[in-house]
């Protein structure tokens, strides 16, 4: 979609810290980590909020992704978070499905 940040990564127009890619998912570093390891996984096709969904597969490619990133950066052992935002709300500022990968220290719940 145009003007869609997200989207404008996933075609190269903006520049990223990539960590992994595949046919339906991009991964890429955050630009404002919330802890040591903050990646955000993005499906290539624009879909403004999880409500938009309609192809459940695609959180099966997504989660493959998470664990395999995860993987790669040392977070399988102790632990990671996995947070999704939809809408306003829930906090959602980018309207294209995304989530964050969160590791590399300790977490408290609820967040604070």
């Amino acid at each position: 979609m145009e003007g869609c940040i997200f989207c404008r990564i996933i075609k190269g127009e903006i520049s990223s810290q990539k960590v992994y890619e595949d046919d339906r998912v991009l991964a890429f570093r955050d630009i404002n980590p919330q802890a040591p390891v903050h990646i955000v996984i993005v499906p290539k096709e624009h879909l403004a909020t999880l409500n938009d969904v309609e192809d459940y597969s695609l959180y099966g490619d997504v989660f493959k992704a998470i664990k395999k990133i995860a993987l790669d950066n040392g977070l399988s052992e102790k632990g990671y978070r996995v947070v999704a935002n939809c809408k306003e709300d829930a906090g959602q500022t980018v309207f294209h499905v995304h989530f964050h990968l969160l590791g590399g220290r300790v977490f408290k719940w609820p967040p604070g």
